[in-house]
């Protein structure tokens, strides 16, 4: 069984960053290789829509065998409510508690994100955990792509 790696924006937009150019895109690499399954959700495609041309490539460049497409539901909405209203992360942080809560109901192995202070921080992922629980569903990793290439 191949891992499934729910990837968020900074992991594509990390592909032409210095600092995080060569995990990115090894981790990208894997998934154009099949060794790994990335999980891409409707509210990563609608950010990177609004990202530079070479970001947008980048992501479109990924073989469809080694996709899975998530679209939001109802319920991880409501899970990315139960995130804010815990404070996990502020109102101004939304879209990095509902990547969480997509993440968490598709079941994914793994979160891979550069995003240190939303998400890969281990008092968050705690509070995101804590709420997971609470709501009766898995605890979900969140990691770097230096942690998992």
């Amino acid at each position: 069984m191949k891992p499934r790696i729910y990837i968020d924006t900074s992991v594509i937009g990390g592909c032409f960053d210095e600092e995080f150019a060569e995990e990115s895109n090894r981790l990208i690499q894997m998934a154009q290789e099949g060794e790994i399954v990335l999980l891409l959700s409707d509210l990563l495609l609608q950010e990177v829509s609004r990202a530079p041309e070479e970001v947008r490539r980048r992501l479109a460049s990924l073989p469809a065998e080694s996709t899975e497409m998530l679209i939001s539901t109802t319920e991880d909405v409501e899970l990315r409510k139960a995130y804010l209203a815990a404070g996990v992360v502020s109102p101004g942080a939304e879209n990095d508690a509902h990547h969480v809560a997509i993440a968490t109901i598709a079941k994914a192995d793994v979160i891979v994100s550069w995003n240190f202070k939303h998400l890969v921080h281990w008092d968050k992922i705690r509070l995101f955990n804590a709420v997971n629980l609470r709501a009766g569903f898995a605890m979900i990793e969140i990691r770097t792509p230096q942690e998992v290439v």
